[in-house]
């Protein structure tokens, strides 16, 4: 059986801002890139990457050879990598030069060593209301994700998340289907031209007690 892909929210992407815990994301995928930086520690190229951290930077790339954007250079008339926000680690120089090390092997952006996963095109808000304590919580997930997924995400509010039965409309939810699988239609578009206070209105999922701590 395939893996499933981990799905990110870009506000999880951008709280790995620093140096010391540096992620990006660009053209839908999501890269840690905090080995980098230590490898390239103190290297001025390091800088337009650091400036990046946490966001996404899709613009720095060709979205069909998923390169880096290039562009002729006025003065030679020579094809070079674009980077308008400066030169950055394994760009080769503009011109010859001695120093420069190309040994590297594959440039980080080809490099899957730093995938950690997918950005989501689509979040969304649920909220999830445990009818034993009727505590309800509203968070932030992927639409790509599967219930056992939010789940997971869940457990950070309800360690036991795995002991309660999880049901839409009085029907149990499908744990391997998406919350628009199982016919809980995202409504983001409806509440924005409504100006409503989508926390307000969301419909809830409510998690019922199986009287079961096994599972936590």
């Amino acid at each position: 059986m395939v893996a499933r892909p981990k799905y990110f929210t870009p506000n999880e992407v951008s709280v790995h801002n620093t140096t010391d815990d540096l992620w990006v994301s660009f053209l839908g995928k999501v890269y840690n890139l905090t080995p980098l930086c230590e490898r390239y520690k103190g290297d001025v190229l390091l800088k337009p990457i650091i400036l990046s951290a946490g966001k996404d930077i899709s613009h720095w790339f060709n979205s069909k050879t998923k390169d880096i954007r290039t562009h002729v250079d006025p003065q030679t008339n020579c094809i070079i990598p674009y980077c308008p926000n400066g030169r950055f680690v394994h760009i080769p120089p503009p011109y010859p030069d001695s120093n420069w090390a190309n040994d590297f092997g594959r440039p980080w952006w080809r490099d899957d060593a730093y995938l950690v996963g997918i950005l989501s095109q689509k979040t969304r808000l649920v909220k999830i209301i445990n009818t034993l304590t009727s505590q309800d919580q509203v968070i932030e997930v992927c639409s790509e994700e599967i219930m056992t997924e939010i789940q997971y995400r869940y457990m950070k509010y309800n360690a036991h998340a795995g002991s309660y039965t999880w049901k839409f409309e009085g029907k149990n939810l499908d744990m391997g289907k998406t919350l628009q699988e199982n016919g809980i239609d995202d409504e983001d578009e409806e509440f924005y031209q409504l100006s409503m206070n989508d926390d307000t209105y969301l419909q809830p999922i409510h998690l019922y007690f199986n009287d079961d701590l096994t599972e936590a």
